[in-house]
């Protein structure tokens, strides 16, 4: 069984997203999940609306633990975010597209980045039946503002509802950054549910009341359901009655529940899977690769990393060293798109990439460019074919987590390729545990790791938490805002700084070419490619679902908010 790492998520939250969301690593690229009727013959198949339902597998295994409460988004059972709980906006991650009105209509900055006005949407009601206005988004961000642990994006703001459909976010400094982690990462809830809740940051809310698609209908450590909000805003819709949450033993179970017709969604890598849907007529699957595979380096020696890794002619040279043809069909299946020096994903993103080179990384190895490299750097090759340098081997230990069979077969196929050029790379496997506390703490000279998603396409949010040093520390000391590789550069901080003064996107590019022109020479994580992320389905009993051709929603059942939008445009099938 090939066993598959989750996707990163905001690393602020790392630990819990690691042991909740993704807690066996299963063969899930970035977590599994799937979903089928009750059973593989009832759930009302045959476009039977009033009795349709489908299942999904998410990654649950073992005991599932009951918690519905939106400010945990660490801990919180998935379908919290964007099924039962609606943002003002929804982000679709997967394209460009503006972000689209969900509990809001509106919304303006003025001149300064201190004030956000928001127009929330008439008619509306929660689950029980009581009214949405404007008072309960006000209620919402001014229990964050006066809770520092529900704080998890820095947001500081207060907020007051000047009539029933018009709230005004007040800011002590410049926030036009805020305002994807506002607008389209914040569930809004009730205030006349909440305003009795006496610690928000540990009730397990088993009895939630939102404005989404779906309520809650029953609950077991097995598996729980949602059916149809009969309250909810957007007409006609949603169109299945009920869905299923369930939890698997393995990745195994998985597979054979999929192609058995007991799960309509999930989000696995299968190997063979294209040959596998020749025999299964009735599943499809669709492909968004979105996390960024990479080598992290302890870039910094000034911060305290220890190695051949902190002279960036080395980071160059793994670089151009990398035949990542060769890596995707080993690793990836096949599956995984070309990465970018970037950071950036070359096919959502290309209109931020100042210079067109730089779109893609090399698909095959230039080892006479990485040799070029490492010669003029003073790294020269000795008897046993490793370079060396003032009595330093060429030699650096790169960390990965113990099951993650595509990584461990990534650093085992680099091993042969830097070979090429003299450079020594040692894999180890470790516990999770140790292989995190190692990154944050910069504790290692290469760790293999993934760039996950941003709060919104815009580069600032792949930029600001991996780049800024503002987000590193000393090594020994915590750097969980995300800059794990100590990266200081005093040019990339303040083309930073002035992107986010500003929401003029010509003026932003303008920075973003800064750090890209720094970032690709400095290399501190080096690329490898855009790891697939594969999600299967089931059109027996629903239709809709997100194609390669219409990435309405980013489809992994594991994604926050985008299942709420998946699920309220599915149909029952005919």
């Amino acid at each position: 069984m090939k066993v598959l790492r989750p996707g990163r998520r905001a690393r602020r939250r790392a630990v819990a997203l690691a042991a909740i969301a993704c807690s066996t690593a299963l063969v899930l690229a970035a977590c599994s999940s799937g979903g089928s009727s009750t059973n593989s013959t009832s759930g009302g198949g045959g476009g039977n609306a009033k009795n349709s339902s489908i299942t999904i597998f998410n990654g649950s295994t073992g005991t599932i633990t009951e918690n519905f409460n939106p400010f945990m988004s660490g801990t919180a059972l998935q379908p919290t975010l964007g099924v039962i709980y609606e943002p003002l906006y929804y982000y679709n991650l997967a394209t460009t597209a503006d972000p689209q009105p969900i509990l809001a209509t509106g919304y303006k900055w003025n001149d300064k980045g201190t004030e956000l006005t928001i127009t929330t949407r008439e008619g509306v009601k929660w689950s029980d039946g009581q009214p949405f206005t404007a008072k309960d988004v006000a209620f919402t961000f001014n229990l964050i503002n006066k809770t520092p642990a529900l704080n998890t994006t820095g947001l500081a703001a207060t907020a007051k509802a000047t009539d029933d459909k018009t709230v005004v976010l007040t800011f002590k400094e410049n926030s036009f950054t805020q305002e994807p982690s506002i607008l389209g990462n914040q569930a809004i809830v009730p205030e006349h549910i909440w305003k009795d809740i006496k610690d928000p940051t540990k009730d397990a809310n088993v009895k939630p009341v939102g404005t989404g698609p779906y309520q809650l209908k029953s609950f077991s450590p097995q598996s729980y359901s949602l059916e149809k909000n009969p309250n909810y805003w957007e007409s006609g819709k949603p169109e299945i009655q009920e869905i299923r949450y369930i939890a698997l033993d393995s990745a195994d179970a998985a597979s054979a529940a999929l192609t058995a017709g007991q799960v309509d969604w999930m989000s696995s890598y299968l190997p063979g899977l294209d040959q596998l849907l020749k025999g299964h007529k009735e599943l499809s699957y669709v492909n968004t690769p979105a996390l960024t595979t990479s080598i992290f380096t302890c870039s910094s020696a000034d911060l305290g990393c220890k190695g051949p890794q902190t002279d960036p002619a080395v980071r160059q040279a793994m670089y151009y060293a990398m035949d990542r043809t060769q890596l995707n069909k080993l690793a990836g299946g096949g599956f995984a798109g070309a990465g970018s020096p970037t950071l950036l994903l070359p096919d959502r993103d290309k209109d931020w990439i100042a210079d067109q080179a730089n779109v893609t990384a090399p698909q095959t190895a230039d080892t006479a460019k990485a040799n070029e490299l490492l010669d003029a750097a003073g790294w020269t090759k000795g008897s046993d074919g490793i370079r060396e340098k003032d009595g330093q081997k060429l030699s650096m230990t790169i960390q990965t987590v113990t099951g993650w069979s595509d990584y461990i077969s990534i650093n085992d196929t680099l091993k042969q390729q830097f070979k090429a050029v003299g450079i020594d790379l040692k894999p180890t496997q470790l516990a999770w545990n140790e292989w995190n506390a190692n990154e944050t703490q910069g504790k290692y000279q290469l760790s293999l790791d993934s760039i996950g998603l941003g709060a919104s396409s815009n580069p600032y949010f792949t930029y600001q938490g991996k780049y800024n040093s503002a987000n590193t520390a000393k090594v020994g000391d915590s750097a969980s805002a995300g800059n794990f590789a100590r990266y200081k550069n005093a040019t990339v901080d303040a083309a930073l700084d002035a992107a986010a003064a500003t929401n003029d996107e010509t003026a932003q590019k303008a920075e973003y070419a800064k750090v890209q022109t720094e970032i690709v020479k400095d290399m501190p994580y080096v690329p490898i490619y855009i790891n697939s992320t594969l999600t299967e389905f089931n059109n027996t009993r629903a239709t809709g679902w997100p194609t390669n051709d219409d990435k309405y929603a980013f489809a992994a059942t594991w994604k926050a908010w985008d299942n709420g939008i998946v699920l309220k445009n599915l149909k029952p099938a005919k």
